[in-house]
């Protein structure tokens, strides 16, 4: 999910009453549950090249345990020193190293658990294992979860500020996003069923559910070969049309090997396919980022490789 999205979640846990515990918790709680999105500086690495890094090793078990660590450490080492250099505020509660910890911990945890909720993909387990998992639940920037959230925050604030219940607003929040996940998931899964009971769809293949913008209660259905379907079926000579421009498929592996941003591309892609270009050449997308506000963004341009029509059928 965004940043913003996981931040809210952090501050409402910390207005459940958790804040509480040890000074400095809202901070342990809002960065922690944006932590693993350090790996977002891998942008520096190329516009593709940053795919196969994301989501992976800073979302893993590994970081699970270490990011929280770091950070809980960061912060009581910054209120010892504010209290040598007499800065410290007189109004901050004492600072359990403990504390900082557990909730450092339990706010890391929520940014994976967030992150699989879309059809982006996160790699749960890495260094284990470089799989992909997809919640495919949620849209990545979900406006109604800013809504309630953002709303419960405020609301939240704003009775601690008056001296009223400040604790139920964000319990309530943190229960109704926990609904509004549980709808979701089951229109994904009814999506998904209905597609597979479809014309278009054939057994063996994919059906992909993904959730678009606004319209949470809408579904995108895309429907294909399953990742590893081309590994298992070499000789194959195309791909099925998912548009009006069949392509023969290139030499993958060869070009993988001179290109790593396809590589990259390739590792995170879910649904790639290729599509001719007006001059000829292969453009390499993906089918789950297709509309034209996306597309650019997740397409791999391959001048060097010429799109042959495959011969016709018959």
């Amino acid at each position: 999910m965004d940043n913003l999205t996981h931040s809210l979640v952090g501050a409402l846990i910390g207005q459940a009453g958790l804040k509480r515990r040890t000074g400095l918790a809202m901070p342990a709680l809002i960065i922690g549950a944006n932590l693993p999105d350090i790996d977002a500086s891998c942008v520096l690495l190329g516009d593709m090249q940053h795919l196969a890094l994301r989501r992976g090793l800073t979302h893993g078990p590994i970081a699970w345990v270490m990011l929280p660590l770091v950070l809980a450490s960061a912060l009581w080492w910054f209120d010892r020193w504010q209290e040598r250099r007499g800065k410290r505020p007189k109004g901050r509660a004492p600072v359990h190293f403990g504390w900082l910890y557990a909730l450092s911990l339990i706010a890391c945890l929520t940014h994976p658990a967030l992150d699989w909720l879309n059809s982006y993909g996160i790699r749960l387990l890495e260094p284990f294992s470089h799989r992909w998992f997809y919640g495919d639940v949620l849209f990545i920037i979900d406006v109604w979860l800013w809504l309630g959230l953002g709303f419960a925050t405020w609301l939240s604030l704003r009775r601690e500020k008056r001296g009223g219940e400040w604790r139920r607003p964000a319990r309530v929040a943190i229960a109704g996003a926990l609904a509004y996940i549980g709808v979701n998931a089951g229109i994904t899964a009814v999506a998904e069923r209905r597609s597979q009971m479809g014309e278009p769809y054939l057994p063996g293949q994919v059906a992909i559910a993904n959730p678009p913008p606004l319209a949470f209660w809408r579904r995108d259905i895309v429907v294909g070969q399953p990742a590893d379907w081309w590994a298992r079926n070499p000789d194959t000579g195309a791909i099925g049309p998912i548009t009006n421009q069949p392509c023969g498929w290139p030499d993958v592996d060869s070009l993988r090997r001179t290109r790593p941003d396809l590589d990259a591309f390739l590792f995170w892609s879910r649904a790639s396919f290729a599509e001719r270009a007006p001059d000829g050449s292969i453009l390499i997308r993906d089918a789950r980022y297709y509309s034209p506000l996306s597309s650019g963004r997740f397409t791999v341009a391959l001048p060097e490789a010429r799109c042959v029509q495959p011969p016709a059928a018959g």
